[in-house]
């Protein structure tokens, strides 16, 4: 909505343009009128439209073209005044008046005319069989109102008109030589319709019509009014209504009968509450609403969020396969100007045998644009309609900020869900193949992706704790020189080496030594290809020995050369890591699921570890003697202190058993 209107009075002189704006502020004919009055302004409380609104004067004695010729490139509606008794002034609407306006305009953005027939009070008769042939003959022309200064006739009624000329325009709604809605205004109602349309099967029911209602008006119809708005599209529309709810076509017809009545602003409030200016393009600032995202923190979509894109998933499954088809994809993705995910996303995500994307990969999907590219989000959020189907502010109330990463490390917990692991290996070294394991795809499965669909991401889901969180490999093109700080950015690094190759490993020890040798980012390195025979490695020691030096975990041995879908624990391994970089995990299964696993990383832990110091200080309070062991108070220590380890431990075990 506009901040303010600037009304603009022209005409020959004489006709009463003064006289008008006189007489609306003081609400009487003036006795003596000036020859130009000077601009006015009305407060937003007092204006119907609730827009201050200000109203110029031009008087031909006063002013020159050039001032003129600004005040008409400033306007944002124009009133022609002539005088209804005057038919030299009617002439001079066409001859001079509108061929001057349009010299003086943008002709991309025409400005609205509002054609005045003032002093009707001085004859009986109306100019509007004068005045309707020119109405007719020039688009920009809204509407014409005769009006008399004298008896006040009209006078606020004019002042509402050329208001809503400017803030509800016929002019981008309606082609009045076709007497139809204009291509643009027919697509934005219909991604509207689409947008309503909770349960897509294309047609707007009485709950979907209350909703829209309430959503645009903040009222909801009355079952009878409801009652008769379907009755007045079957009256003149054969497939207006549908199973007793509105189809699209007896929705945009509603539409054009609110136009050609005149009530364009019930329209544009519909179009402006979902997004749309006076050009009937998706406002940025509903596409792209503020969001603050401060360093190192990460963007992630929260509850409400996911729960609006379950049902837009829901809402376009139709054959409930808990994929998207090819088709149904396209459905969904009908209300964007454009397709936004292209080849690449289905091998990013996790797909069915059909190479359809699946539920989770769906999800997976929307969470890798939240992470990578969060404005990306908020503007595909803004097509589907999440402000106002979620009754939100605006899409940003569907984002996550996360906290900065120094004060999770400092507190060694994270409430984040998404963490990032970028791969690094040199040419041929298997992190394609890592990547694509990730999703469920073994060797063969790959070598059927063509190169130019290939994707340098994949996302999915792995348990930690029993808890889901997101894990995103990201595989760095291998430019040892060109690292960017968004290569080396990330919560885990993995280190992937060819076993078969004799110089694959010394790419990984120079990134390490380079890059994360002195970084608290942990690491992991990946012994790729371990269906093939192990070579020794062309460097100074062996891989095993690199990891022991620098503190990492050994290698881990990977094949994607399986019969089935490769194994998942590694990648469980490494989103653990990335959760707590500060621990030492020493897990020997390297599920981090079963009991076994969780004991071992319990029982050494830093809390476990402060705990048996404390207790050993409790009960031996001072270095043991041979006197202390022949002592009764010695053992009695010890039990005590045995018996509480012993209680501990089993209570441990059972809180971490009942858990699983």
């Amino acid at each position: 909505m506009r901040k303010d209107v600037r009304i603009l009075l022209v005409g020959e002189p004489k006709v009463g343009k003064t006289s008008l704006i006189m007489s609306l502020v003081s609400e009487e004919f003036p006795d003596v009128v000036p020859y130009r009055a000077e601009e006015i302004t009305i407060p937003a409380d007092v204006t119907p439209e609730r827009v201050p609104t200000h109203i110029v004067d031009y008087s031909e004695a006063e002013q020159t073209d050039e001032q003129l010729f600004q005040e008409i490139s400033k306007a944002n509606v124009i009133c022609i005044v002539y005088s209804v008794n005057n038919k030299k002034s009617i002439e001079k609407v066409t001859s001079h008046w509108i061929p001057l306006i349009t010299e003086n305009t943008d002709k991309d953005s025409r400005v609205p005319l509002i054609l005045v027939g003032n002093k009707s009070d001085l004859v009986e008769h109306s100019s509007m069989e004068t005045i309707l042939p020119i109405m007719n003959q020039y688009s920009e022309i809204e509407t014409c109102v005769e009006c008399s200064a004298k008896n006040l006739k009209n006078i606020s009624e004019l002042f509402y008109y050329a208001q809503k000329a400017v803030l509800h325009p016929t002019g981008p709604l309606y082609c009045p030589e076709k007497k139809d809605m204009k291509q643009l205004c027919i697509k934005a109602l219909t991604r509207i319709f689409k947008v309503s349309d909770l349960d897509n099967d294309g047609i707007l029911n009485d709950n979907e019509l209350n909703f829209f209602q309430r959503t645009c008006f903040n009222t909801p119809l009355e079952p009878q009014a409801l009652e008769d708005v379907k009755n007045v599209v079957r009256k003149n529309l054969i497939d207006g209504v549908c199973d007793n709810g509105l189809t699209l076509k007896g929705f945009l017809f509603l539409h054009t009968l609110f136009i050609q009545r005149g009530r364009h602003e019930t329209t544009w409030t519909v179009l402006r509450r979902f997004g749309y200016d006076d050009d009937l393009e998706l406002n940025q600032d509903y596409l792209f609403p503020p969001l603050k995202v401060p360093p190192d923190c990460t963007t992630e979509l929260n509850h409400n969020a996911y729960l609006f894109l379950q049902s837009v998933f829901d809402k376009h499954d139709k054959d409930r396969d808990c994929a998207l088809s090819p088709e149904e994809l396209k459905d969904l993705f009908d209300v964007f100007p454009y397709m936004p995910w292209g080849a690449d996303v289905n091998n990013t995500v996790c797909t069915n045998d059909q190479g359809w994307i699946t539920y989770q990969g769906y999800l997976s999907q929307w969470t890798l644009t939240t992470y990578l590219d969060v404005q990306r989000c908020l503007e595909y959020l803004g097509y589907l309609g999440y402000s106002i189907i979620a009754e939100q502010e605006s899409q940003a109330a569907g984002i996550t900020v996360t906290r900065d990463k120094k004060i999770d490390l400092q507190k060694k917990q994270t409430q984040r869900s998404v963490f990032r692991c970028n791969v690094f290996g040199d040419v041929g070294s298997g992190k394609s193949g890592f990547l694509q394991a990730f999703l469920g795809r073994n060797l063969m499965r790959q070598k059927m992706i063509k190169e130019e669909h290939r994707s340098y991401y994949a996302i999915s889901t792995t348990y930690v704790y029993g808890q889901e969180k997101y894990l995103l490999l990201h595989e760095v093109f291998p430019d040892f020189d060109y690292l960017s700080d968004a290569d080396l950015a990330c919560d885990i690094v993995c280190l992937v080496y060819d076993v078969s190759n004799p110089y694959s490993f010394e790419y990984c020890a120079k990134v390490f030594k380079q890059y994360f040798m002195d970084s608290k980012t942990p690491c992991m390195m990946i012994a790729a290809k371990s269906d093939l025979p192990e070579i020794k490695q062309m460097y100074g020691c062996s891989p095993l020995e690199f990891c022991r030096r620098h503190k990492m975990p050994p290698p881990q041995s990977f094949t994607c050369n399986t019969a089935a879908a490769p194994s998942r624990d590694i990648y469980t391994k490494l989103t653990t890591m990335a959760m707590y970089p500060h621990a030492r995990l020493r897990c020997m299964c390297t599920c981090n699921r079963c009991t076994f696993c969780l004991c071992q990383n319990f029982l050494n832990s830093e809390l476990l570890q402060t705990v048996r110091a404390k207790l050993y200080a409790v009960v031996l309070r001072r270095h043991v003697s041979q006197a202390d062991l022949k002592s009764s108070t010695f053992w009695l220590r010890a039990s005590v202190g045995a018996t509480v380890f012993a209680v501990l431990g089993f209570a441990m075990y059972r809180v971490l058993l009942k858990t699983r």
